[in-house]
């Protein structure tokens, strides 16, 4: 019961928060990625939970590939990244009333996965936010996964590595569904990992796509087996 009455709370701030973030981003355009991380940091204290950064921020990075399981991992990563971070989101998110615009004002890439041409305007949107020193940051499962297993690699990531020669650094995030699993509409406090792996090359390794699926596993299994949530 009070697993649902905390995640009833945050849905409500949710709410309230993101249209001011919504509005204060439209009004300060040159300041998204501040107001941005404002929002995501103060969130650590209304919903009450603490951020463990783990490895090291390649500055080398264009493209940052993230595990999916909850909202909150990319509210983890917008309160700890020191870069714009261009999320890539699908059609339908930007599609809602009024939060649609979480997308639109601060430029992030939009795509819809019913259009065959959606990977060819991935590819150009993210060239013009490279452009403008943003780094992209791609959920490669596409989905929301339950937060143990690393789901199935969509294509689109690997297209755009690829055809942008992008080096790509891995996170792997942990925990962040128990904290706020809004599909089951429950949630507490605790602690979220956020793992930053070694930075990678696509053109040096034929099966770069295929490996770091494998790598983002086994670093997830090795941080649950010593996980504990509520440190």
């Amino acid at each position: 019961m009070l697993s649902r009455i905390k995640a009833l709370y945050i849905m409500i701030q949710f709410v309230i928060t993101v249209l001011i973030t919504i509005i204060l981003m439209y009004l300060f355009r040159k300041s998204t990625y501040k107001i941005r991380q404002a929002w995501a940091k103060m969130q650590t204290f209304l919903i009450g939970f603490n951020i463990v950064q783990k490895g090291t921020i390649d500055t080398q990075a264009d493209l940052i590939m993230v595990n999916h399981q909850s909202l909150l991992d990319i509210t983890s990563l917008e309160a700890i990244y020191p870069k714009d971070l261009c999320w890539v989101a699908k059609k339908e998110i930007r599609d809602i009333p009024l939060f649609g615009h979480i997308l639109v004002a601060p430029k992030m890439i939009i795509i819809d996965r019913k259009d065959r041409r959606s990977l060819v305007k991935l590819v150009k949107t993210a060239k013009e936010r490279l452009k403008e020193g943003r780094i992209i940051a791609i959920f490669p499962e596409g989905t929301r996964g339950r937060g143990k297993k690393i789901l199935k690699f969509q294509n689109g990531a690997k297209f755009l590595a690829e055809k942008l020669k992008l080096k790509v650094q891995p996170v792997v995030v942990v925990n962040t569904r128990n904290i706020l699993d809004s599909q089951n509409f429950k949630a507490h406090s605790g602690t979220v990992i956020v793992k930053f792996l070694d930075l990678v090359d696509p053109e040096s390794d034929p099966q770069w796509y295929e490996n770091i699926k494998s790598t983002m596993q086994k670093e997830l299994n090795d941080e649950l087996s010593n996980f504990d949530g509520n440190r």
